[in-house]
Order: C-alpha cells, then sequence, then structure tokens
C-alpha cells in the first residue's frame, strides 16, 4: 500500500508540499505529471494532471523523486512541490485518493515506516516530533542535538559495552573448561561499575530534559492585591486574568505557556496568600501553597508599601525564589530586605520588568546546567533507564563464581532495557561478540 499526505502547512501559501511513498510511487508520479522520464538526480519541471478528467491541477510544480533504499522512509518516495492554494491540495489530494493502493497517511507514518527500515532510531524518531513542535530556541537546540544522534550514539555506546562484558560471561558459561583469566573478569565488574555509574548519572538530571520539552513551571503567589494578575497580563501581553481592587478576586490556578527570551515557561497566577474563613478563598490559597511547592521558580510578589508580610509567605523565599516589590511608583524605596533575589518594580508602570524577566533567564538557565551527553526527555527513557540500572544492580550484588548463569540472565536483560531507548533487541548480537572476541569455531 501506498501512503500520501500533505507534509506542508494548509494554504493559502506561496508553496505546498505532498509526500507519496511506496513501492507504486514512480508509477503514480507518471500517472500524475505525464513525464515518461522522471530524474532521481534533478528536480523534475512538471504539470500535475487529475487522471479521471486530464485536467490540469497545477501548470506549474516540481517533483523530487527518492528511490529506495535512499530516501527519508526508505521506500520510494517522491514530494509534490505546487502553488499553495487550498483548492489545488484538495484537488492533487483527490487524484492521488483515486489511485490504485493509496491511501491517506496516517500521523507520523512516514517516520514510522523510516524506523521500521532501520532509517531512524526511536530516539530520532521522537527528536523529531520535538523539532517539529519546538516553540522555543531552547526546545530547538534540544531536539536539534538529538535529531544529529548524540543521546543514541551515547546509549548504543554503553550498550555495546554491555554486550560485549556479557559476551565474556557467556564464553565462560558455555566453555567452562577453557578457564578465562582473572585479570578479564575483574575487567566486566569494572565495565559493569563504570556503566552503573554513567546510567545513574543521567538519571539524577532534575528532569531538566523534560522540563525543557514540556516547559519550566514558573508561579506567580504572594500577597492579596499586591498585582499578581497584573504581573501575569503584562508577561503574557494580554489579558489572561481578571484585575480588580477587591481583595481575593483570584481563586483559580490560571496557567499560560510563554515563550521568555527562548525559555519555555507554564506561568501561573494563584490566589494571594492570606487568614481567610471563606471556604472557597481558602481552597484557592491551599491550591496556590501546592502549586509553588511543585515549581521550578518561584515569583514572589509584595506590595512595597506594605507593613506586614504573612508568616507563609516568608516560608516560601528561598534559592528558588525571585521577590518582586511592587508598586514602586507608591513606594519608591525599598522598604523590605529578604535573603533572595529581589526587584523593586511598578507593574502598573512597566518599571524594572525587563530586569525580572532577566532574572528569571537566570535562574532557569542554572538548573539545566549538566554535563550529560544524553538528557532524558521523555518518562519512557527513565522507565527503561532505571530498569536497566536495577539490573545492574542484580548483576552487581551476585557471586559470579556461583551464580554465573543468573548473573548473565541480569545482564540480558539490562542491555534489553537499554536497548529500547532507541529501538534495538538483538541477542544475536552477543552471540557475535562471542565468536568475534574468542575465535570459537576456528
Amino acid at each position: 500500500m501506498n501512503i500520501y499526505a500533505l507534509s506542508s502547512g494548509r494554504g493559502p501559501s506561496g508553496i505546498a508540499i505532498v509526500r507519496i511513498s511506496g513501492k507504486d510511487t514512480l508509477k503514480v508520479c507518471k500517472n500524475l505529471t505525464k513525464l515518461k522520464d522522471i530524474n532521481s538526480k534533478e528536480v523534475n519541471y512538471c504539470q500535475f494532471y487529475d487522471p479521471k478528467n486530464d485536467t490540469i491541477i497545477d501548470p506549474e510544480a516540481l517533483l523530487l523523486w527518492f528511490p529506495g533504499p535512499n530516501s527519508y522512509t526508505g521506500d520510494d518516495l517522491a514530494e509534490f512541490q505546487v502553488h499553495g492554494s487550498n483548492a489545488v491540495i484538495n484537488a492533487l489530494l483527490k487524484a492521488l485518493s483515486e489511485q490504485d493502493n493509496c491511501r491517506l497517511a496516517e500521523p507520523g507514518e512516514f517516520t514510522k515506516i523510516a524506523f521500521q527500515n532501520d532509517k531512524i532510531d526511536l530516539l530520532k524518531a521522537e527528536s523529531i516530533g520535538d523539532l517539529i513542535h519546538a516553540e522555543t530556541e531552547l526546545q530547538r537546540e534540544q531536539a536539534v542535538k538529538l535529531v544529529q544522534g548524540n543521546a543514541s550514539n551515547y546509549y548504543n555506546d554503553l550498550r555495546e559495552k554491555l554486550i560485549k562484558s556479557l559476551s565474556y560471561i557467556e564464553a565462560k558459561i558455555d566453555f567452562a573448561e577453557d578457564d578465562l583469566p582473572e585479570k578479564v573478569l575483574k575487567e566486566v565488574q569494572n565495565s559493569i561499575k563504570e556503566i552503573h555509574k554513567d546510567i545513574h548519572k543521567i538519571i539524577e538530571d532534575y528532569k531538566i530534559g523534560e522540563k525543557i520539552r514540556d516547559g519550566f513551571r514558573v508561579s506567580i503567589t504572594g500577597e492579596v492585591n499586591a498585582g499578581k494578575s497584573s504581573l501575569l497580563n503584562l508577561i503574557a501581553k494580554r489579558d489572561v486574568a481578571i484585575v480588580s481592587d477587591q481583595a481575593g478576586t483570584t481563586r483559580d490556578v490560571i496557567e499560560i505557556y510563554l515563550n521568555i527570551d527562548g525559555y519555555p515557561v507554564i506561568l501561573a497566577d494563584t490566589a494571594g496568600i492570606r487568614d481567610v474563613k471563606n471556604e472557597v478563598e481558602k481552597k484557592g490559597i491551599s491550591l496556590a501553597l501546592g502549586k509553588s511547592k511543585e515549581a521550578d521558580l518561584n515569583i514572589v510578589v509584595i506590595d512595597n508599601s506594605s507593613k506586614n508580610i504573612n508568616n507563609e509567605i516568608k516560608k516560601m523565599i528561598n534559592n528558588d525564589t525571585i521577590i518582586l516589590l511592587n508598586k514602586s511608583d507608591v513606594q519608591d524605596k525599598q522598604n523590605f530586605k529578604f535573603d533572595a533575589d529581589t526587584v523593586l518594580a511598578s507593574v502598573k508602570e512597566n518599571k524594572n520588568i525587563d530586569s525580572l524577566i532577566k532574572k528569571i533567564k537566570e535562574k532557569l538557565s542554572k538548573k539545566f546546567t549538566s554535563n550529560n551527553t544524553a538528557l532524558i526527555t521523555r518518562e519512557r527513557h527513565r522507565v527503561k533507564l532505571n530498569e536497566c540500572l536495577k539490573e545492574i544492580d542484580n548483576f552487581l550484588q551476585k557471586d559470579q563464581n556461583k551464580d554465573l548463569e543468573l548473573a548473565a540472565e541480569d545482564l540480558r536483560m539490562a542491555t534489553r532495557h537499554l536497548g529500547s531507548i532507541v529501538g534495538k533487541v538483538d541477542v544475536e548480537e552477543i552471540l557475535g561478540s562471542i565468536f568475534k572476541d574468542f575465535c570459537i569455531g576456528k
């Protein structure tokens, strides 16, 4: 079956790209263009026709032909570049749907076929999706590194080391009469311990990869009527939250997704903290306190002209806090001193809000300073790494002189878990490594 789909966005636009892949791709291309010869080494200038009634769909178009396996999917593939009006797009898609053995592709199916044909691994497939959906510079940079194979290469190197060690253990089991030097088994132990250390280092990353992909959580909290909702609206550059002089206006948590100087941020406006009897406002304050604990960064907004600060607010102040002393247009001198980053500002007059944005960026940048070659971007990766680590722990706890076969099974499972991150699980590689290293069968 051949699959086709619009690969660019919907029109109107200057150009639209429609992609088709499958064994009959060349036949379909000839049916729709009436070209007798389609060259894979040049751009083919053509017209697109509706074979059903021989009418022209687009009089000036381009056809790119990629014979498999040298294509994105690994199968024969073609790209049609046509004028990007919805009328042209719809007519071309309709003509394709009427071709034999052609159907509309499912979401992500071109990339799925590329994975099945060993053109890409699972990590690269996921990172292509991340690159397509990247909205900030930080997300783009992370996705590019993954597409280039940095993480895949790192995991594959670790996996090859595991397979190498397992091959020695397998050889010891299968050829017990030929004693392996004690030095070799010691090297296996050291290698496994090093792999354990490397994986543990990857896992202890404070989930930075996932936060870059999904967004850092920043919570705006603090006093009642201190200007929290006004701050949210100002940063968002639109009216997201209701602003009122009446205390306790914000009851629920209001969240918006923002791109703050290239940083993906989920910014939350929360209820003001104060002692109240109203059950609805109490619930809002409880949600606010919960959000502040979950947040990667808290912006605590305090009225600079206040006389006292609520104890709950004081408890929030730590290294992951920026104090915004608001209403400096009323009180222009800093009224409070804190052992935390502080910005004296006026939300009403948009004064020093740029300094606040700079502080937010500085605080978040410190959170992802990491020497890890492979940042975890999905929970699936984290689960598999933890399972791999568990099996390596089991291996290291066993007495290899007594429980060699069980120890080998631990390494087999560890190899499977690590391989499943990139989509490789092949026990034949272990046998291949044995033959390569021990020349068995000579």
